[in-house]
Order: structure tokens, then sequence, then C-alpha cells
């Protein structure tokens, strides 16, 4: 029987990457695993994000696990609830419900250099110790929530779109909305109508490109589930769909064609030449997320809602005053204002070899290699870590492909009779140096102020290729990146 107090492997998160996780080691014959998640249940940001018109934007065939294929979609591009119930689905189809512990926050994390085990201690006070750890707590996790002056004297309620209370009416509200990013833009079009009136503050304006949504009726999805290669032919053409662009953001003179087909949407669906000029960004398509919706800008062009782009000064009890000196009523704000991803894990308690800190290796930003292994660190394993992430991409195809890895980084430590595994620093080290030479050519890195870029204005988000480039990269782990060892101490593990 596996002693789930003492795993192969210990995996944190019980998001899309985690379960994924969970149903490689399956797959792999890895049974003695356990993961931990924070919250009641599964879903990481497809549980915490239900605002209304949360929806993904990445065609649903793309989103979904190459091992656990769905054809029951009900639109291209799937709504929150649908997401989440897949991930349900593919818990139970897998018997990952023995392996999650709920309700199990992760405070600490510290490597023992005698047995080559990690020690992990959750909130609740239970204790782990596992011989492999894996991150799966995600990017997008921690609500950014600026500060702003006046907020604890505005008489309505204040929420975030990722810890949206499903017992908020809007009906009949005046809502201030306050961010135009990828929440922002859907949950206006879902609320305009709804309520009375609606105002979004602009700091930004973002580049938009229509969203090819659209139903997916019960014959097709008869056919889809039918037909032998129906379902990987629209899950191709969804990949290389989502591919392509990738070749501009790398080269951006190639970005002409984006550039012309976001304004020919503006110019289309926003007829009003003053709106318009206030939505035409001042930067390259492609430095900030270009966001896929075909009705935001509709929405804003409604009587009942106001776009304002003067900066915020205060919040007043009945609502937020500009730096024009308009006070702007509202019965809610809501603030649409994305995530922290700055060096997110430099802040826990993460203790390596020899001591060594997390918040110590990441002082100056956080580096990996291929975004899933830090030197000074045995044992421990990534997902989407740092430079992992696709610049337009399906990030499941990625997570897939660190899945592999990982399992195969497991495989070779199991086979090799050793108990330890890390990335050798040289090796990271050149791996950095050229990763954030070809970023410093890409429109990521070309001005612009994003959430790709950190304190230090080095991107630490995206990677910097393609996704079946990342895919070649980790198609195979080498032995010769790794220090391999085997602990003299290999006697019953004693509990801290």
């Amino acid at each position: 029987m596996p002693d789930f107090s003492y795993p192969d492997v210990l995996i944190v998160g019980a998001g899309m990457a985690g379960v994924g996780m969970g149903v490689g080691l399956r797959r792999a014959g890895v049974d003695n695993f356990v993961i931990l998640e924070k919250a009641h249940e599964i879903g990481g940001t497809w549980r915490s994000n239900t605002y209304p018109g949360c929806a993904c934007d990445v065609m649903s065939l793309m989103y979904s696990y190459s091992f656990a294929p769905h054809t029951g979609w009900s639109k291209l591009y799937a709504d929150q609830p649908e997401i989440l119930d897949y991930a349900r689905r593919v818990v139970k189809d897998f018997a990952l419900e023995a392996h999650i512990r709920f309700d199990s926050e992760v405070v600490s994390y510290e490597f023992d250099d005698a047995v080559d085990r990690w020690w992990v201690r959750t909130r609740g006070g239970e204790l782990y110790c596992p011989r492999v750890v894996v991150l799966c707590n995600g990017v997008l996790h921690r609500p950014h929530r600026p500060e702003f002056a006046g907020q604890d004297r505005f008489a309505g309620p204040i929420v975030h779109t990722a810890e949206w209370d499903p017992a908020l009416d809007l009906a009949g509200k005046r809502v201030a909305v306050i961010g135009t990013g990828a929440s922002a833009v859907q949950l206006v079009p879902a609320v305009a109508g709804v309520a009375e009136r609606v105002t979004v503050f602009q700091r930004t304006p973002h580049w938009v490109l229509p969203k090819p949504n659209r139903a997916i009726g019960a014959r097709e999805r008869r056919l889809l589930s039918r037909v032998p290669g129906l379902a990987a032919l629209y899950r191709n053409f969804a990949f290389w769909t989502h591919e392509v662009p990738v070749a501009g953001f790398l080269h951006p003179r190639l970005l002409r064609v984006l550039r012309w087909a976001a304004l020919r949407t503006l110019r289309r669906q926003v007829p009003d030449p003053a709106l318009r000029a206030k939505l035409i960004p001042d930067y390259t398509i492609g430095c900030k997320r270009i966001l896929l919706t075909s009705d935001y800008y509709p929405a804003l062009c409604r009587p009942d809602v106001d776009l304002v782009t003067a900066g915020i000064t205060e919040f007043e009890p009945s609502g937020v005053r500009t730096a024009d000196g308009v006070l702007h009523e509202a019965d809610v704000i809501v603030l649409a204002t994305g995530f922290d991803t700055d060096n997110r894990c430099a802040g826990e308690h993460i203790v390596g070899r020899d001591g060594y800190t997390i918040a110590r290796a990441w002082r100056d930003g956080m580096r990996a290699y291929l975004g899933m292994t830090v030197a000074g660190f045995p044992n421990l394993f990534l997902i989407m870590g740092p430079n992992s992430g696709g610049g337009a991409q399906s990030i499941l195809f990625v997570i897939e492909a660190q899945i592999r890895y990982i399992t195969e980084c497991l495989g070779m430590l199991r086979r090799g009779g050793a108990t330890r595994m890390e990335v050798r620093p040289e090796i990271q080290r050149e791996f950095n140096r050229w990763l954030h030479s070809k970023l410093s050519r890409s429109v990521w890195n070309s001005g612009c102020d994003s959430w790709f870029l950190d304190h230090t204005g080095n991107n630490r988000q995206c990677w910097p290729g393609t996704g079946t480039s990342y895919w070649w990269a980790t198609r195979t782990p080498k032995a010769i990146s790794f220090e391999f060892t085997r602990a003299a101490a290999l006697h019953t593990v004693e509990k801290q």
C-alpha cells in the first residue's frame, strides 16, 4: 500500500497542472503520490474565477489534455463551468480522488540533505516527507489588488474578479470596473444591460482581435466523437491557429498583419471616432497580451456604458474620483486588475540544499532550467515555472510537455539508483543567457509595461519560441544536465 506520509512524489496544487501531473504519474506506474490543494475542491484558476462571462481564450478542443480528449464542448471557446466540469471528470476517470488532500495549504518546504527528502508542512500542521516535490501552484493564483486612497470609505462592495461573490447581484446597480485586461473584456459585456450603468476605467488600451466563437451543435459533437480522426483534425487546426502568430512575436516586423486586423476590428465595431481614439494602443501589438473578444467593443458603444481614461485619484463613499475632478458614482467596484506574477515563489519558505533559500536564489529575478528545475533545489520540479509560458499556445500543451519531461526525470532517478538529482548550475546559467538573448529581440521586450516583465525589467514569463520548439527542447531529459547522487543515510526517516 502507498505510504502517503512518505510519498515518492508530492504535488502542490490541484489545478489543470496538478491534475495532469497526477495522471502522468498514474500512467507512468507511480501510485505513491499525494496532491495537496489549498482550497476545498480542484480546478485552480477555473475554480477561483467565476465572474460573469469567464471563459477560455484558447479553442476548447486544444484546451484539453491529449490523453483525455473531450468532444462534448458546447462552444468553440468554452466557458468556465464547462472547463471545471471537464477537470472534475478527468479526476474521476483517472481515479485521483484518493490522492488529493483538500484544505491543505503548504507553508514550508525544507530539503533534508541527510536523506534526500523534503519536509513539507501545511497550515493545518500536517507533515509530509516526499522524495520529490512538484510545484503546480500556477502563475495566476494571487490576485493583484492595487491600493487606492480612500478605498476603506467606499460604501459598497469591492470585489476582485478572481474572488467573485456568487451572491453579488448587479441588476440595477451602478458598476465601476477598474482594468481593461483579459478578465475585464469578458466581464463588461456580460454585465452591460444587467447593471443600470457600467463605468470602465482604462489605464492602457489593449490590442483586440475578434474571437470566432460559435456553438457546437449536437450533430457536430456526435461527428467529433464518432468519426475517426475528426477531433484530431479540429485539434490540429486549433494548435496551428495559436502557433503561427508566435513567429511575429519573435520578429516584430512580421506583426503588420495582426495590427491591420486589430485596427480593422476597431473601425468596424466602434463608429464613434472619439471613443475609437481612446482605444488605440501606443505600443507594438503583442507587447502586452492580445485580447480575443468580439463583444467588448460593442459593449463600450452602449449608451449605458462609459469608458474613462483619466487616472483614479481616490475612492469616495459614493464612487470613484478621477484626476479631472469628476466623481463617477458607483454602487459596486470590480477590480479586474489581474494577478501578482513577479517572483511568485520568492516569498515562500522554500529551503533547498545546504540551507539555500528560493528568496536568495531569485533575489535578482526568477531563473530556472527549461522552466522546471532550479540549481540548489534537488528533487524539486516546477510546472509553468520561469520562462515556460507560451506566447499564444494552449497552456495545456506546455503543461503536457513538462509532465512528460518530469516523469522521465523520475525514471532516470529510479533506474540509476540515485536519491537526488539537481540541475547543474553552469547548465542553468548558460540556458538563461541564451534565453534572455533571444527574448531581447522579441516583441514582449519591446518597451511596454506588461506582466511579462518583472521588477528588474526582465521577461520571466515567456518561452522565446513556439510551443513546438518548447516541446522539442523538452522531449528528452539530458542526464548530462543533472548531477545524480545517492544519500548515505537511507534508514527510516523520523518525523521532525
